[in-house]
């Protein structure tokens, strides 16, 4: 029974090993690396960078666009990044879409909705891939990477390249080189 038992748990540990070998690859690009999967690629459409209130983010692993970007930010920036506006924002996050609401807009509707984004994070590296999953809601924090496009099969993901969209297709796939914290702050 124990050499049964032994057999099986070994059994498991190897198919563990090896389905997580094939994740790790096809999961390149989520962990901060270079796309090494047959058929993906990632191309930079332009420059992006800015300081941006967190106002939530949800984690994402078993859909599609995880192999890329394993967490989505709800974010606002300008005049929605200050914390009495900010603290007054409630967000719901559910497959890679953002609602938000918040009682008495401070400005007119068309500008307040340039001023909260879903953003779809990628890693440029093992460190940032680690530090994207630090953030809390109120933080502050300071961006810097590019909007980009990828590819993998079928699937072609683009980025939106300007704030004043709205609806499917709007938000930022943002690979962040960097992040700071400017401030720590609970909304």
């Amino acid at each position: 029974m124990k050499k049964r038992l032994w057999m099986s748990l070994g059994m498991v540990a190897v198919l563990g090993q090896a389905h997580a070998s094939t994740r790790g690859i096809e999961y390149n690009i989520a962990n901060g690396l270079s796309p090494i999967a047959k058929d993906q690629s990632i191309s930079v459409l332009q420059p992006f960078y800015g300081n941006f209130r967190i106002l939530g983010s949800k984690m994402y692993q078993d859909d599609e666009q995880a192999k890329f970007s394993p967490i989505d930010y709800a974010v606002s920036w300008g005049l929605f990044a200050k914390p009495e506006i900010a603290r007054k924002i409630s967000v719901n996050q559910y497959d890679r879409y953002l609602n938000w609401k918040i009682d008495k807009l401070p400005v007119p509707a068309d500008q307040a909705m340039q001023m909260v984004s879903n953003m779809h994070i990628i890693p440029a590296n093992p460190e940032i891939a680690q530090q994207i999953k630090q953030v809390k809601r109120g933080d502050l924090v300071q961006l810097k990477g590019e909007l980009v496009e990828i590819r993998d099969k079928d699937l072609v993901w683009k980025s939106s390249l300007t704030p004043t969209d709205t609806g499917d297709g709007a938000c930022e796939l943002f690979r962040v080189n960097s992040i700071q914290w400017i401030e720590k702050q609970k909304i």
